[in-house]
């Protein structure tokens, strides 16, 4: 049985501050586990999204994608998005916009609510480790989050 929240981030550990999208569905699962109250929630990671991931929205109401952002303020911000073939359709790593537009094509018919959780990142480089600030900004998102879960899917972006 799918689970009717999906959590999905994505990003590369070796990449530095690229990591916080897998570290944050590693920090969220384990607070999931502490709070029933937030019903059945499934959470996923990899590299980067790819077509295929279009399938994991199938059965969901709603889904929060989760990445590292150069260009988010920092700490993060939560914003709703809406399916949109963009220039990242027809290469190897997607965004979850062109995601949604996947989705949208297969089903025919248009994708559950999508919300992104962009956390401000400035260290990329293969081999730095994740950054100080990237730390605290992954606590804030981790807040955000839980408002999130909660129902407050207004958008925002997370003061320090």
């Amino acid at each position: 049985m799918t689970a009717p929240t999906l959590i999905f981030g994505w990003g590369n550990p070796s990449r530095g501050d690229d990591a916080l999208g897998p570290l944050f569905v590693e920090h969220f699962t384990s607070l999931a586990v502490r709070h029933p109250e937030w019903g059945e929630v499934e959470c996923l990671t990899d590299f980067q999204l790819q077509v295929e991931h279009a399938l994991d929205l199938q059965g969901r109401s709603r889904v929060l994608f989760v990445d590292a952002s150069l260009d988010a303020p920092a700490p993060c911000s939560l914003t709703r998005i809406e399916a949109a073939r963009d220039a990242s359709f027809t290469t190897h790593a997607m965004s979850p916009q062109a995601v949604l537009k996947v989705y949208a094509d297969i089903e025919d018919g248009a994708p559950p609510p999508c919300w992104l959780l962009a956390i401000r990142g400035e260290r990329f480089e293969l081999g730095e480790p994740l950054g100080a600030a990237a730390e605290e900004n992954l606590k804030a998102a981790l807040l955000a989050a839980v408002d999130w879960i909660a129902g407050e899917d207004r958008e925002l972006v997370r003061k320090s």
